[in-house]
């Protein structure tokens, strides 16, 4: 009896995601192979196209591991398949050029390089052994090393550098990790380190990696190249030079993030939960706010004084990891990283002059680090995209993120439905742009405060670089309501340069569509939006605001009540003049000179709030929490932006929980006033108690308000947005007290929920918008 011949098909496949610049070529030339398969794939604008033939079985097989088994940095989200006459003695497959047309496929952000790499790394027997720049199809740089679509090395910052012929066999060999790898290199054919002096004057050395440890270790500051911008790093145990960087970098009590060769060596100074210990070790790698134990506090002070968490990271880079390699004394192979506590610790801050960008090229750290970094550790392969190092914290619901950058960015943020292509171009503090291209938002790296003119040419930069990699036109620009925001002057000259609408967008609408549009929320919702400032619809000053959400539109059903701002601007950087706001509306403003005598405007305030005929007022939850820090003595003046509230929130977390203060907040329509709470802590109460019972207290009075108005409204769906989202000892009371209530409530988690996810509610809501 004869047997079946097997039923032979043919497929014309597409696949959607993130599939350019993770391997995923090679992966599929390898999956072919194994089962036997004959075809041909290729990249393409919108992700990856193929042929694929062979025996149904195998064919299935294929779809399946495909879709469900992709290489480690891929994200496959639709894989769509077009039948095909199966082709007579077709056979083999192989990796086709590709192919042009209109950008729809997803990019890659850059990836910490693998464990495979650092066995080579560590290999003296290997050929790429202490090689700054080993990578593979499975990591190393991607989106800060592109220059277009698709993924290919002529788009990429090595498109200078030639392959040599043992790289070039491994490229060309299916059975390779870095078969169509396109940044692969080899110490023969890759970049070269180099070790400068302020000046740009390369050090006479003889091995680079050991000389810029050196440097470390007698005291000095170095700065560093590295994916998507350039470090200064010292060692961390050094207070002196510690604070030397401090001076020289004019940061006077900012944390600094610090990094270490692996888990074992930060045990003793932090607590470290299981999803922290997966985002630290992932291939994002991004910076990680971790609890310090209580006796570690006096080890590092210099580098968090006064902070609850500690910023730590682990290397991503070859060059970060040969550092401490050549501290741990060249040991073979990796269990010293992976198992063994290393004794160096680096401070790892982003390298930039006070108020401007990270810097990214050789000539310009030279320019502007020469004053602040003692050597600089370069090399020749340009950065392509500035992109900072990301900033997440474990919540209750998951990670969020406080700065969004290299890491995860560009993955885009899928919305609920679809709509006209956006560009959001956000507000001033912790700026980002937005691009939509029909269900997808791709929201920028961290760009910074945009309070120098090079700050400003940075989103100039980060919104061309958008659209040019894209390909996209925006056919509708959204922004701020604020005129004076150079992100607002920003959309204005491109909505007329592209001849398209300009839709400005009130800054706390903004907050809470920003979580509508990645909850995919597509219905009315009801929310609050609590930072430090955002410009109104009635030109004051808001930030503590009860909203309903619908569509484009927005109805401010409520506001905290609103607190002078004495000395307007000033007055954020000074909690203790929102102190005399609160005693000067408690009737109790003959207190404010002796209170804060060593200020020499309190002299004069009390009569001045009482004259000013155009007072600046502010409903800010923000503008509150430095009220309550300075009448609890925590802090009076702000060396950085929401020092006192962090500080305030460590402190409660530290002391641990209290009950509400009975009757400390009053509402009345609309309006919720926690003067009564204030009045308290005014009277005098220890700091950490005042501390647990301010953060009980304000969020027993929002969750009334807010449950309140959402049964009034009849919504389930309750959103929080703003700065003050970063506060856990209030969200987790808060949201507690709302799911307890039965609703169900959204916080941001793929956008910052400070102002870094502005501009992803701006577009959101300028799609829907009519026009």
């Amino acid at each position: 009896m004869s047997k079946k011949h097997p039923i032979i098909i043919c497929l014309r496949v597409w696949v959607r995601g993130q599939v350019q610049g993770v391997g995923f070529r090679p992966f599929i030339h390898g999956l072919a192979t194994e089962l036997g398969l004959s075809g041909w794939v290729r990249n393409d604008p919108a992700g990856v196209e193929l042929m694929i033939q062979g025996p149904r079985p195998a064919v299935d097989q294929f779809l399946h591991r495909l879709a469900h088994h992709p290489p480690p940095l891929a994200r496959v989200d639709v894989v769509e398949t077009n039948p095909l006459e199966p082709i007579p003695q077709m056979c083999g497959f192989a990796i086709v050029p590709s192919v042009g047309g209109a950008i729809a496929t997803g990019m890659t952000p850059d990836a910490a390089v693998c464990p495979q790499c650092l066995e080579e790394l560590f290999d003296p027997g290997n050929r790429r052994y202490r090689d700054a720049f080993i990578g593979c199809a499975h990591c190393g740089p991607r989106y800060t090393a592109m220059t277009a679509i698709p993924y290919d090395r002529a788009h990429t910052s090595m498109a200078s550098f030639t392959m040599c012929a043992a790289c070039h066999r491994e490229y060309q060999d299916p059975g390779q990790r870095r078969f169509h790898s396109q940044l692969n290199a080899c110490p023969e054919c890759g970049p070269r380190l180099s070790l400068l002096d302020p000046g740009g004057m390369p050090l006479p050395v003889d091995d680079v990696i050991r000389a810029a440890l050196q440097q470390i270790r007698e005291g000095k500051i170095l700065a560093v190249k590295g994916l998507g911008g350039f470090h200064l790093m010292c060692d961390a145990r050094n207070e002196d030079t510690v604070a030397r960087l401090r001076a020289r970098k004019q940061r006077e009590e900012k944390p600094f993030a610090i990094m270490a060769a692996n888990l074992a060596s930060i045990r003793d100074l932090v607590h470290l939960l299981p999803e922290e210990t997966h985002l630290l070790k992932g291939y994002a790698r991004p910076i990680v706010l971790l609890r310090r134990r209580p006796d570690s506090r006096p080890t590092l002070e210099g580098v968090a004084p006064g902070m609850q968490r500690l910023g730590v990271m682990l290397p991503y880079t070859p060059l970060q990891y040969l550092l401490f390699h050549e501290a741990a004394g060249r040991p073979d192979g990796t269990r010293w990283v992976q198992e063994e506590p290393q004794s160096l610790l680096l401070v790892c801050t982003s390298a930039n002059p006070f108020g401007e960008p990270v810097i990214i090229t050789n000539q310009g750290a030279v320019d502007r680090l020469g004053h602040i970094a003692d050597a600089l550790l370069v090399h020749n392969r340009d950065i392509r995209v500035r992109c900072d190092d990301s900033v997440v914290r474990m919540t209750a619901t998951g990670p969020g993120f406080l700065r969004r950058g290299r890491g995860f960015t560009p993955e885009p943020v899928r919305m609920p439905r679809t709509g006209p292509c956006v560009l959001g171009t956000g507000a001033w503090y912790n700026n980002t742009a937005c691009i939509t291209r029909g269900q997808q938002a791709f929201l920028s790296q961290h760009v910074g405060d945009l309070d120098s003119p090079a700050s400003c040419r940075a989103l100039d930069e980060t919104v061309e670089h958008l659209m040019l990699l894209l390909r996209i036109r925006p056919e509708r620009i959204a922004c701020d309501l604020h005129p004076d925001y150079y992100s607002t002057r920003l959309a204005m000259r491109l909505a007329k340069v592209l001849d398209v609408p300009l839709l400005r967008i009130q800054h706390h609408h903004a907050h809470l569509a920003a979580v509508q549009a990645e909850h995919q929320l597509d219905r009315p919702v009801l929310g609050l939006a609590l930072d430090g400032y955002g410009l109104g619809d009635d030109g004051t000053a808001w930030g503590g605001e009860l909203l309903r959400i619908d569509g484009a539109r927005y109805q401010r059903l409520g506001h905290l009540r609103p607190l002078l701002l004495p000395g307007g601007d000033q007055a954020t950087r000074e909690p203790w003049r929102m102190a005399a706001a609160v005693l000067h509306a408690l009737g109790r403003a003959d207190e404010i000179p002796d209170r804060y005598q060593v200020f020499a405007a309190a002299q004069g305030l009390p009569k001045q709030m009482d004259t000013e005929r155009n007072p600046h007022l502010t409903t800010s939850l923000g503008r509150l929490f430095d009220a309550a820090s300075a009448l609890l003595r925590v802090k009076w003046v702000a060396r950085f932006e929401g020092q006192a509230p962090m500080l305030l929130e460590g402190l409660a977390a530290r002391h641990g929980p209290e009950v509400p203060l009975s009757g400390g907040w009053v509402m009345e329509q609309g309006v919720l006033d926690f003067m009564p709470l204030l009045a308290r802590l005014a009277d005098g109460m220890d700091p950490g108690a005042g501390a647990g019972v301010f953060h009980a207290t304000v969020a027993q009075g929002l969750a009334c308000w807010l449950i309140e108005a959402a049964k009034a409204q009849g919504i389930r769906d309750l959103v929080l947005g703003g700065g003050c989202c970063l506060n856990q000892v209030l969200m987790q009371d808060l949201v507690e007290r709302l799911t307890g209530a039965g609703f169900r409530v959204y916080k941001p988690q793929w956008s910052p929920p400070n102002d870094g996810g502005l501009s992803l509610g701006q577009a959101w809501i300028a799609m829907q918008a009519p026009i």
